[in-house]
């Protein structure tokens, strides 16, 4: 499943029940992130997925969406059927909601 950047948005501002996980390396984190977010790179997913909640919808984000997509497929295998991708990732959102963020 997907959302876009309006969406999420909107779900932020509706006071939505959710995490925003963030799969960035650390120095694309330095450049830009989204206050609030989770913040555990790709690579560390399978060694941490245990931090996060099951309960709760989670929003996965990365530069674009490729990896988040990954990162949300997995999770779905291992039973977390409230993870949902960012479509566009955090340069969407750059682009699109908060236009004073820094792009890369």
């Amino acid at each position: 499943m997907q959302i876009n950047v309006q969406q999420l948005n909107e779900m932020r501002q509706n006071g939505d029940d959710l995490l925003l996980l963030d799969v960035r390396e650390p120095n694309e984190l330095d450049i830009c992130s989204i206050k609030g977010s989770l913040t555990i790179p790709m690579t560390q997913i399978p060694q941490r997925f245990d931090e996060l909640p099951r309960d709760k919808t989670l929003v996965i984000m990365c530069h674009h969406g490729g990896r988040s997509m990954q990162v949300t497929q997995w999770l779905f295998q291992q039973g977390f059927d409230k993870a949902i991708n960012l479509e566009g990732g955090i340069d969407h959102w750059a682009q699109l909601v908060d236009t004073t963020m820094p792009r890369y």
